[in-house]
């Protein structure tokens, strides 16, 4: 070999020591205080693909479906990288600029839910490698976590909203308002019955155990939360489809799991054909009381049938409109194509997940089953106004995928995120104060001395939160308000709660991946202490595993310098 032996040997070398700092984790029920356990790794990752050296003199990488850019998503340094092989796919949206109050006094976006990203990056962490940072949304990193917001008493009101003003941690005299919804939750015996129908991916790609044998595992578990009156169905897809298992209750559990456990792979990928036929069966037992939904588990593209992404968008929205819904599980790496589940859980009133464990499995099939099955509010927006007396900025953290127009906020044919009941959304808008307006652009020759003048009603409040949603089977959405003021502002951040300072620690980790300026002079281990001092209970241990994961970028970090 004479390609550069010193690069290679350095960069196989950090992959063996970083591989050895993420040793998989048994999977164990950690106490409440056991603060060092960390809910990884139930079933072991495929290897990591040998890494290949560098031509001299090469140019920005193309990886088969994202950028690797010369400049490091770790900021500020030169890094090596070691991407796996693949053709994984993801959305390269543009972070969100700071927008001038007198410009744009007023923000809108639809509420989230989605989890794959968090998952998938942790994957890429654990195995010794930096995400693309089109893998890395924000708003899915800080929703991947529960949170203890307060809980609306009122089913007939079935969102409570609270927020928290702080200090900025990585910018001097700015501030973060954080913005907190919870759902309702409903009681297991208040909750509608089930008609789900289960469309599974057995193509050939789906043999690894990181996939199908994971789904099946991960199906066990659903079927072991299903009531006696649900019904669930089987269709796979491979070259062809086939209906594994005709509607049945849920009370045949071991039929269920039968059919489960008979699945195996091979053949090519007809996800469009599936699409159909599970939506098919879908409509045959819709019941107008039941939540009807299709869950798609695949770990990559279509290549049979309906293919064209847009066709599948258009078949999925016309599909939703007759009260069936589609969530969307992704497996694996390689050829994960996670643009596309995005676009079509979106469209399909849905959430995505990524399985990249049992224990992944677990929580999103079982244990936030009712939060991702059962809707208890359909199209929520949120929209901010904010008050050119008291701020000159706001830039929305994360949402590039979710931003809706102003007008959007009250047309109801506008579509927007579903929640799930006990579900929390978590927002963070960065502020400068009106104080530093002059800090940020020229004032204007002919306007600069004129003062904007709130509304009298508005005192000392720094911005107006708005929520609508639409109650499941109604047309019409509802309204809810909540100001936020500026006497509630805590002036140091370690007086604020512990929800919304963990929530911060994720924001600032998920723009420091995706390489974003704003954050350049906050550091991991700034990050990983903000995070460690908000952990709180904690009691599956996801927070000591995110403090995990800084560290382990951290690691990579340095690994990168030392690699050059």
């Amino acid at each position: 070999m004479n390609q550069k032996p010193t690069h290679f040997i350095l960069t196989a070398a950090a992959v063996a020591l970083l591989a050895a700092c993420s040793q998989p984790v048994p999977l164990q029920q950690p106490a409440p205080d056991q603060r060092s356990v960390s809910p990884i790794t139930a079933v072991p990752a495929p290897a990591a693909p040998p890494p290949v050296p560098a031509a001299a003199g090469a140019s920005p990488v193309a990886v088969q479906g994202y950028r690797a850019k010369q400049a490091s998503p770790l900021i500020g340094r030169p890094h090596v990288f070691v991407l796996p092989s693949g053709s994984d796919k993801f959305t390269d949206k543009e972070a969100n600029k700071p927008v001038l109050v007198s410009e744009q006094p007023v923000s809108t976006f639809s509420a989230d839910v989605d989890t794959a990203s968090y998952a998938f990056v942790r994957r890429m962490l654990t195995a010794g490698h930096v995400p693309p940072p089109a893998a890395v949304r924000v708003e899915e990193m800080v929703n991947y976590f529960p949170y203890r917001y307060t809980a609306p008493a009122d089913p007939a009101r079935p969102f409570a909203v609270g927020t928290t003003v702080m200090p900025s941690p990585w910018k001097a005299g700015n501030q973060l308002v954080h913005i907190a919804i919870r759902g309702y939750d409903i009681k297991a015996a208040e909750r509608p019955r089930a008609n789900v129908v289960l469309l599974v991916d057995v193509s050939g790609s789906m043999g690894p155990p990181d996939r199908l044998p994971l789904l099946k595992q991960g199906f066990r578990l659903f079927a072991s939360q299903l009531r006696d009156d649900d019904t669930v169905s089987i269709v796979t897809y491979a070259s062809g489809t086939r209906v594994a298992l005709e509607p049945t209750p849920g009370k045949d559990r071991n039929r269920i799991v039968d059919a489960l456990d008979a699945l195996s792979s091979g053949g090519g990928t007809a996800g469009g054909d599936g699409l159909q036929r599970a939506y098919e069966l879908a409509e045959r037992n819709f019941d107008k009381h039941a939540v009807n939904r299709v869950i798609l588990a695949t770990d990559g593209d279509f290549n049979l049938g309906i293919t064209d992404p847009r066709q599948l968008e258009k078949f999925v929205a016309d599909k939703r409109k007759t009260g069936v819904y589609l969530s969307i599980l992704g497996v694996g790496q390689g050829n994960l194509n996670d643009a596309l589940m995005q676009r079509l859980a979106q469209t399909g009133n849905g959430n995505a997940a990524y399985i990249d464990t049992l224990l992944e499995a677990r929580k999103a099939l079982s244990e936030e089953l009712a939060s991702t099955m059962f809707p208890i509010a359909n199209d929520l927006k949120v929209q901010v106004e904010f008050n050119p007396a008291k701020v000159a900025a706001y830039r929305l953290i994360g949402y590039e995928t979710r931003m809706l127009e102003r007008q959007d906020f009250k047309d109801d044919k506008v579509d927007a995120g579903d929640i799930g009941a006990g579900h929390t959304v978590t927002a963070i808008y960065e502020i400068t104060p009106a104080d530093a307006a002059d800090k940020l652009v020229e004032p204007l020759r002919y306007q600069g001395n004129r003062k904007t003048q709130p509304a009298k009603r508005a005192g000392d409040e720094l911005c107006f939160v708005r929520l609508r949603y639409k109650r499941p089977g109604e047309n019409t959405s509802r309204l809810i308000e909540h100001p936020v003021t500026a006497s509630s502002v805590h002036q140091r951040l370690d007086s604020a709660p512990e929800d919304p300072r963990f929530a911060v620690a994720v924001a600032a980790f998920a723009q420091r991946l995706r390489g974003e300026s704003p954050v350049a002079d906050m550091g991991y281990d700034d990050i990983a202490r903000l995070a460690d001092g908000a952990r709180g209970p904690d009691r599956d241990g996801y927070r000591a595993e995110f403090v995990r994961l800084v560290r382990m970028a951290e690691a990579l970090d340095k690994v990168g310098v030392a690699g050059r």
